[in-house]
């Protein structure tokens, strides 16, 4: 009976619709509490449900890959809608999105006359515009930067002082975690243009981008020591990834300032751009990032797309099951226009 009753879950998932995953947990959820009397855990529920078919063990690998862009959904306690109203409460700046004919978008932080600080109106922005990237199957890459010459501050101190409990800023934090890994795991080759100074939060919005482009006297600043905290919104354990758990530490021990030699030194800048005021015909600092990034999402958006796909699967997931993932992306492309196309021109490279 358990097995029918999950197969029925199964057979009503639409796949094309992760945000729907946090109803079907909570069914899971709800099956676990039904039979806890018989001592038969929701994982061992899963994992009979997994077993019983190679469809199932299929649907299973699907389901984990669906869910990969929440950290944070309803099994955790965790009410997204609840936390967006909270948010909402703080108003103030905005967060703009422009998509661009050639696939590449640009996501500004607007609210300069606070240096860029994010309010709880703009947290709920960012959310809004990754669904709408998400979604977005002509995209190939995003350019994220600060208006009027600086990326980012952080968060918003007066919203900071109201949401000062515990509580109230484990939500926070959950839903920017939320946010901002499935900013990092968009389909798209994402780039951090950072101008002036990217303090706190945005030193951590940086690290949810591929890429971090820093302008000729930028500086990123994990600031969170001196207001007697740790990032809490990924940074720190994107971070690691990024340079390593020895320059991690330095980073946040020491609140270091890093400019874009240190930036490069250490990994956490890809490229220097040229400051346009002393090299004629350099371009805009967003002109420069979009051509630094051309380099890289030229082709077919479903080939750029597939690309992230699956050097996200080799980040994130174990080996073994890195490679399922990679196989299933490759399934996409193989034998698609793209793929047809190169082989009627009887070359490899070009």
């Amino acid at each position: 009976m358990v097995i029918s009753i999950l197969m029925k879950v199964q057979s009503n998932w639409n796949y094309s619709k992760p945000r729907e995953l946090p109803v079907y947990f909570s069914a899971f959820t709800s099956l676990g509490h039904l039979f806890r009397s018989s001592r038969m855990t929701l994982w061992a529920l899963r994992q009979q449900l997994l077993r019983s078919s190679s469809s199932c063990a299929a649907w299973g690998r699907l389901l984990q890959r669906q869910s990969s862009g929440w950290v944070y959904s309803n099994i955790h306690g965790y009410d997204q809608q609840e936390v967006r109203e909270k948010l909402q409460a703080f108003p103030g700046g905005s967060i703009d999105l422009l998509k661009q004919d050639s696939g590449v978008a640009v996501l500004t932080i607007n609210r300069p006359t606070r240096m860029n600080a994010l309010s709880g109106s703009m947290m709920v922005e960012l959310e809004e515009h990754v669904s709408q990237l998400e979604n977005w199957t002509e995209g190939k890459g995003l350019i994220v930067q600060g208006a009027a010459g600086t990326f980012c501050s952080g968060s918003d101190l007066s919203a900071v002082r109201a949401i000062s409990n515990p509580q109230d800023g484990m939500k926070m934090c959950m839903f920017m975690q939320n946010a901002l890994t499935r900013l990092l795991r968009l389909p798209l080759m994402s780039a951090a243009l950072v101008e002036g100074r990217a303090l706190g939060g945005g030193a951590e919005f940086t690290t949810a981008c591929d890429f971090r482009l820093m302008a000729s006297g930028s500086v990123i600043q994990f600031v969170h020591k001196h207001m007697g905290l740790v990032p809490g919104w990924g940074g720190a354990a994107r971070l690691v990834h990024i340079v390593g758990s020895q320059n991690a530490l330095k980073l946040l021990g020491g609140a270091l300032k890093v400019d874009p030699a240190l930036g490069l030194q250490i990994g956490l800048a890809d490229g220097v751009l040229e400051d346009p005021r002393a090299e004629e015909g350099a371009g805009t600092p967003l002109q420069q990032a979009e051509r630094w990034l051309s380099s890289y999402v030229k082709g077919p958006a479903a080939v750029i797309q597939a690309v992230k796909k699956v050097v996200l699967s080799g980040r994130e997931l174990p080996l073994s099951e890195a490679l399922r993932a990679e196989k299933d992306v490759f399934g996409t492309v193989w034998g698609g226009p793209a793929n047809l196309q190169a082989l009627a021109s009887k070359s490899k490279h070009k």
